[in-house]
């Protein structure tokens, strides 16, 4: 049974030491694509459109816009050439977006992509069942889009899936999680964003995926690495935290908790970027992007979807500013 074989890996005790690293903390707003592509609701492109233009004045120095996809596999991105080419791109900010093969780099070249993003996995089962190859066949296909990207001055950046459990097999192993990393980091990509896709870690699963993975790094630390939580079971900012304490310095999140994986089964959204912010502002980081900007947004594209805001502080700080309001 799948949750049978999920039970926590006890080889690491986790002791939270006095800050020793950056207190900047560079967060990659995954919303309008991680977010919205598992989205009942279709939004139409100009909402997609306000939607990164909203992003753009927080402060935010990078927005995964969209993802070059197959529209019959992913319907909320068909219109992904429209939406990339007609958003207002803000001095400093970067507009990663999702690639899965050749064909969908062409197209993101077409649109005046200047960065782009890849995934692979380390379960065999959930790369099949993804992207119909084994993980092997994966990081070769991997290997070409990474080329042909960085031939035409195209950043790469990687996401590897399934760090701490996949919906399929159970936990995964870190070792095979370091082993593809170094495969990604190998061929070009610059900075790979390990993901719990379907939040089964705890910070004891995380601490022992990072351990593991700085060996995959030339510079045996974790400057090359971001965490992209799922709060599947409430161990997202948990997580997040171990993380920090590690070291790791750039987080993946969705405005509003927007979000999950069309390919694992009962995975809920991403953590919300609000509750990020709060927690990293809290401990006295920087992170140079407005919370309140950002819950308001959050409000707005919760509304537009029509379903209930996931992030914990967004509701409570719109709850306090229409109290504010009402009682001024």
């Amino acid at each position: 049974m799948f949750f049978a074989s999920l039970r926590p890996v006890l080889p690491t005790r986790i002791i939270f030491t006095p800050r020793r690293f950056s207190d900047f903390v560079r967060i990659v707003e995954v919303g309008p694509r991680d977010g919205l592509q598992n989205e009942k609701t279709l939004l139409p492109a100009s909402t997609k459109i306000a939607f990164i233009n909203k992003l753009s004045h927080t402060g935010l120095k990078t927005i995964e816009a969209t993802s070059f996809v197959s529209p019959k596999w992913i319907p909320q991105m068909q219109d992904s050439s429209e939406v990339f080419s007609s958003i207002t791109k803000a001095p400093g900010v970067s507009y990663p977006v999702l690639v899965p093969n050749l064909k969908g780099l062409d197209s993101a070249i077409a649109s005046g992509a200047k960065e782009i993003a890849v995934f692979g996995a380390v379960s065999e089962t959930f790369t099949m069942r993804n992207i119909n190859c084994s993980i092997a066949e994966s990081i070769k296909r991997l290997g070409e889009v990474i080329k042909k990207s960085l031939e035409h001055g195209i950043r790469v950046r990687g996401y590897v899936s399934c760090i701490a459990g996949c919906p399929y097999e159970g936990n995964t192993k870190p070792s095979m999680v370091a082993r593809v990393s170094a495969s990604m980091l190998e061929a070009g990509c610059y900075e790979i964003s390990l993901g719990d896709t379907i939040g089964v870690g705890t910070p004891r699963t995380i601490v022992n995926v990072l351990n593991e993975v700085k060996s995959a790094s030339s510079s045996g630390d974790l400057t090359q690495f971001a965490l992209h939580c799922h709060n599947t079971y409430g161990q997202a900012l948990a997580n997040i935290f171990a993380g920090l304490d590690l070291g790791v310095r750039v987080f993946d999140s969705s405005v509003g908790g927007l979000g999950g994986c069309p390919y694992a089964p009962g995975a809920s959204g991403n953590v919300p970027t609000e509750d990020l912010l709060y927690l990293l502002h809290g401990e006295g980081l920087e992170t140079g992007v407005d919370l309140e900007k950002i819950m308001e947004i959050g409000v707005w594209i919760s509304k537009e979807l029509g379903r209930e805001n996931q992030s914990k502080v967004g509701v409570a700080l719109a709850s306090r500013k229409r109290t504010e309001r009402s009682s001024g």
